[in-house]
Formats: structure tokens, sequence, C-alpha cells
């Protein structure tokens, strides 16, 4: 098979969505007999630094003619004109979580730089994989030909031990094992994630029998999350508020162990990881109706509203924190709803497959 290389900014061990889906297909990948090596760039991508920009530069054009070059979406946009001149000689694939240009919140005048970039880079791949329907969407404006889209939609892990209801933790013991609910939200902490809109929800609704656990990087944006911190001393919830930070895997699975509902307020998802995890762990989802989330979550898993609607929210937070059975029949609807979703395995089978057509036509 052609060696492939994967090009991303940061660490490839690094627990953002982006990041995992990346890892995780380059594990897949080489357990389908691909030889895949890692290139990662500076963090201060997709905004790089003249000397990140230059060891990027240096690093692609060190990399042998006729390599499989797939460039996540973070560093593609950054750098159009290298991309562009590689392309000549290396077989670039675009990774596309999601469009730069279609950040929640970006500048107007960014977003418009960040397209012409995209449409630039994006026009010199040879294949585009994009991480869900909704990504694809996004795509429309930059005109990229239907034949040269693949997607490949992210796996999930169902935990050990729960292949089915049977063997689940008995749905009747969710909500009942403190005097408060609780609830979880993951996510990097970053304007479009929500956490806002779920905050200010949370503090109107009547009860306040529950506990929210918001876990997901606190670093990546410093000022939104020190507006999140402001926010829950003005709405007065501090003791039922806490911002764990980046976890590791273990840290996580335990976090949705211990939960009794996951809430997402996100205003905007690619696919929903963060859904299909608590999916696979049983838990009832109180979320937005973004990217697969729908697709996910069905009619039986738990209630969904419209992105920024904030009434909607605050009337679905109060139904499953004020009713025990609801609970109890959302929870099932999700132990229902894992068993449909996509493996790992089936993800880097797809992009393996992917792969294989630019070795087979050269």
């Amino acid at each position: 098979m052609a060696p492939v290389v994967l090009v991303l900014p940061g660490r490839i061990e690094a627990r953002t969505g982006g990041t995992i889906y990346d890892r995780r297909i380059v594990e897949g990948l080489r357990q389908r007999a691909w030889h895949v090596d890692v290139l990662e760039l500076d963090t201060s991508f997709p905004y790089p630094t003249p000397r990140a920009r230059a060891h990027a530069d240096d690093a692609l054009a060190g990399i042998a003619s006729g390599t499989i070059v797939i460039v996540d979406s973070l560093a593609l946009g950054a750098l159009p004109d290298v991309i562009a001149r590689e392309a000549e000689r290396l077989r670039i694939v675009a990774l596309v979580h999601q469009p730069l240009a279609t950040a929640v919140g970006l500048d107007a005048a960014v977003a418009t730089r960040f397209a012409e970039a995209e449409r630039q880079a994006l026009a010199a791949a040879t294949l585009v994989v994009v991480t869900g329907q909704a990504a694809r969407a996004l795509l429309a404006p930059y005109a990229v030909a239907s034949d040269r889209i693949v997607v490949v939609e992210p796996g999930t892990d169902v935990p050990q031990g729960a292949s089915g209801p049977s063997v689940d933790r008995d749905a009747s013991t969710i909500g009942i094992r403190s005097e408060r609910v609780a609830l979880l939200s993951v996510g990097t902490v970053h304007a479009g994630k929500g956490h806002d809109l779920l905050l200010e929800a949370l503090a109107e609704v009547a009860s306040r029998s529950w506990h929210l656990t918001c876990a997901g990087s606190l670093t990546h944006d410093p000022a939104t999350a020190d507006r999140l911190r402001a926010r829950v001393q003005r709405l007065g919830i501090e003791d039922s508020v806490s911002f764990v930070g980046d976890l590791d895997r273990r840290e996580l699975a335990a976090c949705y162990d211990a939960a009794d509902v996951f809430a997402l307020a996100t205003r905007q998802e690619t696919y929903g990881m963060a859904v299909a995890e608590a999916l696979a762990h049983g838990l009832p989802v109180v979320a937005t109706m973004t990217g697969a989330i729908p697709d996910l979550v069905g009619d039986e898993a738990g209630i969904l509203v419209a992105v920024d609607d904030k009434p909607a929210l605050i009337d679905a937070l109060q139904r499953v924190l004020a009713d025990a059975a609801l609970r109890d029949r959302l929870a099932g609807g999700a132990r229902r709803a894992r068993q449909r979703l996509p493996t790992w395995e089936m993800a880097s089978e797809r992009m393996s497959a992917a792969l294989n057509t630019l070795t087979a036509h050269g």
C-alpha cells in the first residue's frame, strides 16, 4: 500500500473531538496494513505564527512524492498556497471536520479570508473526506465536485458490559443515586458549544435539584471559559456547576457512568461525537438539533430543541429533571439507540476504501 502521512496541528494524543477522530482513524488504518506517519504541526494553527508556517512548509516539502497526505482542516485552510504547490506531486486528501470559515462567532473579514483560502486548498485536493453529512452540506459554497467527496462518520465505543439493555445498569436507578439529578455536558469550552445558553436555561428551571458537570478543555478559548465562570457567579448557581476541564478516557467514562442525563446546547456540530458517547452509556439526552444529533437520538432517546431556543431548552430540562419516569423511558431509548451507532471499525474501513481508490487510480 502507498505510504500515508496525516498532517494535523498539535499532538495526536490531544483530547479534542477532531483529534480523537484523527487518532482513531490512524489506528484503524494501521490495523489494515497501511503505513501511516503523523506530522504534528504547531498548535497556533489555524492562525500559524511565521515560524509555524515555515515549519509546515518545509515539512510538507520533505514528504516523498506520491505519498497520500491527509491534511486536517485546521491546517488546510491556513496553507492554501503550500497545498496547491505540493498537490502537483502528493496525493492530497482534505479531512474536513468543519470548514474554518463557518465557525460560530467568527469575524466576518476573517471568515471571508478563510473561505477563499479553503476554496483554493480544496480545489487542489485529490479527495475530500468529511466527518458528517452536515460538514458535506457546509462545503456547498466551495463547489467541490460530489464525486470527490466521501463521508466518513466517527465511530463510537460501547462500554464493555453494555452490549444490550439486559446487561446495562438497571434503568430504575437513574436519578435516585443522590437527591440531585446529575447532568453532564461534554465539549471543549468555546462559543460554539453553547455552555452559556445551557447555564442560563438551568438557572431558570424551577427546581435546583440538579448538578451540572462540564467536561472539556478550558484552555482552548480562555476568554470564553472566564466569561462562563463569571456567568455562573452572576446566576448564583456556583454550588450546582462544576467545570472539570480536560479528562482522559478513563476519567470521562467515569463521568458518563455517574450521570443521569446528558445535556448539550451546542450551536453547531457536523456530527455529535459526545452525544453518541452519551447514548453508548445509556444516557437520556437533552440537546440541540444540529449535525447528526437528530439522527443519533431519534424520537425515543431524548428531547431535542432548536439551536438557541432558550424557552424550549428550559422546558426540556424542566421535564427531564422533574420526571423520573420520563428519564427512565428516555434511558431505555438510549440503550436501543446505541445498537445503531457506527463503530470505529466501520469508520476505518470506509476511510481505507477511500484511500484505496487513490492507489487504484494512481
